[in-house]
């Protein structure tokens, strides 16, 4: 039997001796009082409760008066080793990142929104635009990975762009990527109200608003370890049910189905693979990015990981399947299987928008029951992804709190290692979601969803430019590329494809924004009114940023980040790179022949 392993604690001499008695046992078992002694009594459960949420004492956020104590002067050092610091509870596991790495952020991007992008470009449009933001995707956590394991900043990536590119522009990332946040959670719960529409129900929209708000506060209030293992259930059954939709889905195609039709590449055919062509295709890609918004969680959350060397490596890589199996594949099938012309998808007619392509895909093919299992999964994955907003949101406005760009409030955190006060203003946003209960509630969708998706490529762009404008800095100061702990597999020419990609998706969309592809029925958006609402749900993050940027640049006169200039060292995890390889060369050598093969993919 292994000894536990010894503590050394401190007692009073008397009370420890055997001649003593105290309420704890003795030396000798007894337990009898020393009546002049005080004991602090142990406190009830409600009240250890009670207790948790009170602040930390020993934990501060930012050391008093160093951060904008002018408030003129931005001190991109002090910002850095705050960030650094956070005190943010680093209780995430391997298979939590892992799962959130491949799970995480399967939502209705995927399984809804997806319908739209179907109605507006056609079958190849959608595998196009899929694939190529998978590209991106693929690159921009590659170089999220290298930089977040050398430096494991708690909260958000924009501490990267204060540190690495510009503090205002680092300033407008961060806000940003909080509002996607903040906006996710109510744009998640009404998406769930669209998809319970699918159902025949005499109950309120409003009720099941109430129901899915309440669960994701919950959840989050349990800490960093409620949220990862509610992501850990709610990304397994994600999985399982994008595996098996593809395997359902290969077996309608060649004709397994109920009534034994082979369907096989006939929509591509009748009414077509592209819906107005090359126009078609480009106001696809928001929609796409949206779907992939929530894919850098992983670097998010690699400040929580006990070990983010050996974890977060792992679940970088794991991110490529994700991108192949759950997207692209996924999405080629619901091409093949629903025609871009069924009205029931979202964004074809508005009043019909009651499913997903998923969900009509095996509706068509007649199987009865599993139409509405499918809508279940969907519900699940508005729980997975307004859970994962009001994580990412309120470690974002933490971060932002850390770094003096934020109301100090929101640097709150309590005993537990939760950033309260972020939790809770996430939280009180989501109840927006109760415009669900309105008539309005797809106008609502499409323009949360807007904000949303746009926000995604501005977040993309800036880590990509961040790992470049890092690598230069890094060799500029001497250091070589084995000094890293994990080295980005894309490079730095994998960040400038996928800042290119982000910089032509940005081009794209506003093309599409003042020139909007027609209905399904041929109709043209005419008139100025319905013209300018049309640009802003297609580009609305964009003088967003700059209403952050700017003034934040012409206030405290920042100045862009020379790589000579660029602190490399404050908040560096400091790791023996030797004595970890040496270990781990170790253990692959007693790995059997299928785990080198697993490990080596994933």
């Amino acid at each position: 039997m292994a000894k536990e392993p010894f503590q050394e604690t401190k007692q009073d001499p008397i009370a420890s001796s055997p001649d003593s008695g105290s309420l704890e046992s003795n030396l000798v078992g007894l337990t009898e009082p020393i009546y002049n002694d005080t004991v602090e009594p142990k406190g009830s459960v409600p009240r250890r409760i009670w207790d948790s949420f009170k602040r930390d004492p020993n934990l501060r956020a930012t050391p008093k008066g160093v951060v904008g104590a002018n408030g003129r002067v931005f001190d991109v050092g002090a910002a850095t080793q705050a960030t650094a610091d956070s005190p943010l509870a680093r209780k995430l596991k391997g298979r939590h990142l892992q799962m959130i790495a491949i799970g995480g952020s399967i939502g209705t991007g995927l399984f809804v929104a997806s319908g739209k992008a179907l109605s507006n470009g056609g079958p190849a449009s959608l595998l196009i635009a899929y694939s190529l933001i998978g590209i991106m995707i693929y690159c921009t956590v590659q170089a999220l990975g290298e930089m977040a394991v050398l430096y494991p900043v708690a909260g958000s990536f924009s501490a990267y762009s204060t540190r690495f590119l510009d503090p205002a522009w680092g300033f407008a990332m961060g806000w940003n990527y909080a509002m996607q946040w903040l906006v996710v959670l109510p744009l998640e719960v009404v998406a769930a109200a669209i998809t319970v529409n699918y159902w025949p129900c005499n109950i309120s929209p409003a009720a099941f608003v109430a129901i899915f708000l309440t669960i994701i506060i919950c959840i989050n209030l349990f800490g960093i370890k409620g949220y990862g293992e509610a992501e850990f259930l709610f990304s397994i059954i994600k999985v399982i049910a994008v595996i098996g939709f593809i395997i359902l889905g290969i077996i309608l195609d060649i004709g397994g189905g109920p009534t034994g039709d082979y369907v096989g590449g006939r929509y591509w055919h009748n009414p077509g693979a592209f819906h107005y062509g090359f126009k078609g295709l480009c106001s696809v890609f928001v929609t796409a990015a949206f779907a992939f918004a929530g894919t850098e969680l992983v670097g998010l959350a690699a400040a929580e990981t006990a070990n983010p060397r050996k974890s977060l490596p792992t679940a970088v890589k794991q991110v490529f399947w994700r991108i192949t199996l759950f997207y692209v594949v996924s999405l080629t099938l619901v091409g093949l299987l629903v025609p871009y012309t069924d009205p029931r998808l979202i964004g074809s007619s508005g009043a019909d928008a009651k499913a997903s392509p998923f969900v009509i895909a095996i509706k068509t093919a007649g199987i009865t029951g599993l139409d509405s299992v499918m809508n279940v999964v969907i519900m699940i994955s508005v729980l997975s992804v307004g859970n994962s907003s009001v994580y990412g949101s309120s470690r974002t406005l933490a971060a932002l709190a850390e770094q003096g760009q934020a109301p100090k409030i929101f640097a709150y955190i309590d005993r537990q290692g939760r950033p309260l006060v972020a939790i809770i203003f996430a939280s009180v946003l989501g109840f927006v979601a109760f415009l669900s209960a309105s008539n309005k509630e797809v106008t609502a969708f499409l323009w949360m969803q807007a904000i949303s998706g746009l926000s995604s490529i501005f977040t993309w762009g800036s880590i990509c430019l961040a790992h470049i404008r890092f690598r230069r800095a890094w060799r500029k100061q001497g250091h070589t590329l084995n000094e890293l702990a994990f080295r980005s597999q894309a490079g730095v020419i994998g960040s400038w494809i996928g800042f290119l990609f982000n910089a032509l998706v940005l081009v794209v969309q506003f093309w599409t924004g003042f020139a909007p592809v027609p209905d399904q029925n041929g109709g043209r958006i005419e008139g100025a009114g319905p013209l300018t609402q049309n640009f802003f749900q297609a580009y609305l993050a964009f003088p967003i940023v700059l209403a952050f940027f700017i003034p934040y640049k012409i206030y405290y006169r920042t100045s862009f980040m020379r790589s000579k200039d660029m602190d490399l060292m404050t908040g560096r995890r400091e790791l023996n790179l030797q004595e970890l390889l040496a270990e781990e060369e170790v253990e692959k050598a007693a790995w059997p022949k299928w785990k080198k093969a697993y490990k080596f993919l994933c």
